[in-house]
């Protein structure tokens, strides 16, 4: 198997830091053409990235996520989300593969035809679901859902929505290094922006650390589709800087590529009514994708956040250059 871009780019982490490959890398890059107004369209398109179960870029986080758990010798994995979760079925398929259990604590969120279809999945992946409807109600219930699932003295390993822990967030990292490569080898031209939605804020986070990484100066656009979370630049920041210490505890010599605060730029006006409430702007959006691009997107996450490029490159807002779209929308 392909090792990963971020052994290669700080060695020192190897052995402290395992990985395990679940999807074929490098992902590619291509145009995205009759979509931009102003800008040179691309999109880098992780929706085929997972050798099974559900794939897109939540399967990035699990390759270090799920070998962390088997080195701690967890046999359960607890994890949160909500109805419709993309990131909780596939750590639930993936987990299984390796002999882990998972237990998803489920919050409420509008439901469509896609959340009742994601339900039946969830619940036939092997999961246990609990239902606490409400975030408060999560949290209160997070003492029992730790006493539930553990094995004696054996605690589950508890992974954060969307698996936006430092660990999980090299996920986006390797995303980012994979992109420099292709810069490099004269695939796309060098990015200004890489657009991505942000519902937990891994992926971001980990996108800007990764391209100070590969010496790119591209930022990253982060377009806001979650109101429960805090998902300022600030906060993308500092979880991008958690990451980087990750990296130095085990040993990597960053020299200096920490992401700076002008790395990250957010947008909430795509929003609309909250998390997972379509918007007018994103149904537009995945259609067009539809229809003049081939693209399979959803209303949740990606259909946002092309909304929001598409209207910032009309309107003149993302500086004329180059524009990648990262595709993390990985239907099965």
């Amino acid at each position: 198997m392909r090792p990963p871009l971020l052994h290669r780019r700080c060695p020192e982490v190897v052995g402290s830091l395992p990985f395990l490959r679940l999807g074929k890398a490098p992902t590619p890059v291509q145009p995205l053409p009759g979509l931009g107004t102003r800008a040179e369209l691309w999109i880098k398109d992780e929706s085929g990235y997972g050798d099974g179960g559900w794939g897109g870029n939540k399967v990035r986080k699990l390759e270090w996520l799920l070998p962390e758990a088997r080195r701690r010798g967890a046999r359960t994995i607890l994890t949160v989300g909500g109805l419709g979760t993309n990131w909780g079925l596939a750590a639930a398929r993936y987990a299984r593969e390796m002999g882990l259990g998972v237990a998803l604590g489920l919050i409420d969120h509008p439901v469509d035809e896609h959340v009742r279809a994601q339900l039946v999945r969830l619940r036939a992946s092997g999961a246990r679901l609990h239902f606490l409807h409400s975030k408060t109600r999560l949290i209160l219930a997070a003492p029992w859902l730790f006493a539930r699932h553990s094995h004696g003295r054996t605690l589950p390993y508890y992974l954060p929505a969307g698996g936006s822990s430092p660990l999980g967030t090299l996920g986006a990292v390797e995303i980012a290094l994979e992109l420099g490569a292709q810069v490099e080898a004269g695939e796309l031209p060098e990015p200004t922006w890489l657009v991505t939605a942000v519902g937990s804020g891994g992926t971001a986070a980990g996108l800007a650390l990764g391209l100070r990484l590969a010496g790119l100066r591209t930022r990253v656009l982060g377009v806001v589709v979650n109101d429960t979370l805090k998902l300022d630049p600030a906060s993308l920041l500092g979880l991008a800087r958690r990451s980087a210490a990750l990296l130095r505890a085990r040993g990597a010599d960053l020299n200096g590529a920490e992401p700076a605060l002008d790395t990250i730029r957010t947008e909430t006006a795509w929003l609309g009514n909250g998390y997972a409430h379509p918007t007018r702007a994103g149904d537009h959006a995945l259609t067009r994708a539809s229809t003049q691009a081939g693209l399979t997107l959803e209303h949740t996450y990606t259909a946002k956040a092309l909304a929001a490029l598409l209207d910032l490159d009309a309107t003149g807002r993302l500086d004329g250059g180059p524009v990648v779209f990262l595709q993390t929308h990985g239907p099965r």
